[in-house]
């Protein structure tokens, strides 16, 4: 099988699909012939990106979709079903990132963190999950952090999300992994993407300078470790969490 074929016949959801790490994914899951469905809240992003993946041959499909609950996340994968078939590849991309001071945070603010960075991945997976199990296949990917692995000033209501997420990951590959369906997160960290370029002047650098590789990474490096746990590449991966972090973990 050539790698331009290795996904044919998958359909793959990835959230937060228009710009970043969701983007590089849905890119790169298109270029290995998967069908793929992107959300977003950006219609003007969300058609740029399939109109680049119809230019190089490719199928996918924008569904516009302002993920924070239950039934956001529901109508959202029964939607990308209604598109592309049912679904073999999950990747829970979509997320906010607050930093500041605990004190400073405010209930709305956590109540969207949760929403979107717990809640949203959750109901998704408990709509999308269990028809992966019945039909024995299926790959799940979480999209976390490295401040999820460890305490940082300011950190607290995003790694704390995602450090929900990393259990969830773990979780969920004990109770669908029996019946063919692998779940795995990657943990990226500082990367160069539309968010984080908002950051203030040499943050992003002076955070990825304490990692062996001394640089952000991009976007396409982490879409690559998304895409080994996506294909059979990743068959025998299971609960795991992938650093993406230029060696942050290590130090």
């Amino acid at each position: 099988m050539s790698e331009a074929s290795e996904l044919a016949g998958a359909s793959a959801l990835v959230t937060g699909g228009t710009s970043g790490i969701g983007r590089a994914t849905a890119l790169a899951l298109a270029g290995l012939g998967a069908r793929v469905v992107l959300s977003g809240r950006d219609a003007d992003r969300g058609g740029k990106v399939v109109a680049e993946i119809e230019a190089a041959g490719g199928e996918a499909h924008f569904v516009a979709a302002d993920l924070r609950d239950e039934t956001s996340a529901r109508t959202l994968a029964r939607e990308a079903a209604a598109l592309v078939g049912p679904l073999d590849i999950l990747v829970n991309n979509a997320g906010i990132f607050p930093f500041g001071p605990t004190g400073e945070a405010t209930e709305a603010d956590f109540d969207a963190t949760y929403g979107l960075n717990v809640k949203a991945p959750y109901f998704l997976v408990s709509e999308i999950a269990p028809g992966m199990a019945e039909r024995g296949r299926g790959s799940i990917i979480n999209v976390s952090t490295m401040v999820a692995e460890y305490g940082a000033d300011g950190m607290a209501l995003y790694g704390s999300s995602k450090a929900a997420l990393v259990l969830l990951t773990k979780a969920w590959a004990a109770e669908y992994g029996p019946r063919g369906v692998r779940v795995n997160a990657v943990s990226p960290g500082p990367t160069l993407t539309e968010g984080t370029a908002g950051m203030p002047d040499g943050s992003l650098d002076a955070l990825a300078s304490q990692a062996p590789a001394g640089r952000p990474g991009t976007t396409q490096e982490v879409a690559a470790a998304i895409v080994y746990l996506a294909t059979d590449r990743s068959s025998f991966v299971q609960g795991a969490v992938l650093p993406v972090d230029g060696g942050r973990i290590a130090v």
